[in-house]
């Protein structure tokens, strides 16, 4: 039986106020589940909220993972299950290079003692698959990093947690042009070998890099329609105000 990751009449406060509106949608291993929007359509919000950020409240309604209710379940807790969210602004951790940042990660979430030697190796030949920068492994945690070595590092993490599901917040925004044909191809590589995402843009051109499974248009805190990749065709010659 294959994974399924889905919500169902999400409602989320922020400071008491309602800034998302019953929210539904669903994907299986995978698939890839697009979610289109102007900005400040409470696209970014939404996957903040799934994993847990403070600033956030669910208010209402579920987020099942093969049937088990997580929805207030802590992040950590909800990372071991195999939910990963890959955010749109990156924290800079100075003095912690990447290897011993996704190494510790490893370790705690899978319970691997695996040691760094060992991991690197293994890491090493994942990104080069890939055909990303093992330099990066090298450096502190996002210092210094353009934007499109931070995508990269991102999905690197997606190598090294191995998630069902990985919720990509602006994955495709601010970033060079050979970065995001890596990213999308690498994510093109995940979705056959069963990983599912949920990718959160405001840029209907990202359908020249991935063929979504279902696509599904935010505006005003709410999905207002759920579609197939026709739908994000549409809204690349009508725009999001005519839809």
């Amino acid at each position: 039986m294959s994974s399924v990751f889905s919500l169902n009449n999400l409602t989320i406060n922020r400071a008491g106020e309602p800034v998302v509106s019953d929210v539904s949608l669903e994907v299986r291993e995978g698939e890839i589940h697009i979610i289109l929007g102007p900005n400040g359509s409470g696209k970014s919000t939404l996957l903040n909220a799934v994993m847990g950020h403070p600033s956030y409240e669910i208010v209402n309604g579920t987020i099942l993972l093969d049937g088990e209710d997580v929805t207030t379940l802590p992040t950590e807790k909800k990372a071991n299950k195999g939910i990963t969210l890959a955010m749109q602004y990156l924290p800079a951790i100075p003095g912690v290079t990447m290897l011993s940042f996704l190494h510790r990660a490893h370790r705690l979430l899978k319970g691997d003692e695996i040691s760094v030697p060992n991991f690197y190796k293994n890491i090493v030949e994942k990104i080069k698959e890939f055909n990303l920068d093992d330099n990066l492994l090298k450096r502190s945690v996002n210092v210094g990093f353009s934007g499109g070595e931070k995508k990269q590092g991102e999905f690197i993490q997606l190598l090294a947690l191995e998630p069902k599901f990985a919720l990509l917040d602006e994955i495709d925004s601010g970033v060079d042009i050979d970065s995001l044909n890596k990213i999308f191809a690498g994510i093109e590589k995940l979705r056959s070998q069963g990983t599912g995402f949920v990718i959160v843009t405001h840029l209907g051109s990202i359908l020249e890099k991935v063929t979504p499974d279902r696509v599904s248009v935010m505006k005003g805190g709410r999905i207002v329609r759920t579609g197939d990749v026709e739908l994000a065709r549409e809204i690349l010659t009508k725009g999001f105000e005519n839809i």
